[in-house]
């Protein structure tokens, strides 16, 4: 199941920098996951320093 990021994000791209697949992009208001290329493997959501990202 692929994760989504929540509007506690802050913006910070500490997911996307350690996203392994390279699946999650700038938003308007948030970064935002493409689910179709997550591979769901947890690292964005342990790397957020506010908890934004949980599985979908």
């Amino acid at each position: 199941m692929a994760f989504k990021i929540s509007d506690e994000c802050i913006k910070c791209g500490a997911c996307a920098d350690a996203c392994p697949v390279g699946c999650i992009k700038e938003g308007d208001d948030k970064y935002e996951i493409n689910a179709d290329e997550c591979v769901s493997c947890g690292t964005c959501a342990d790397t957020c320093p506010v908890g934004a990202p949980a599985e979908a």
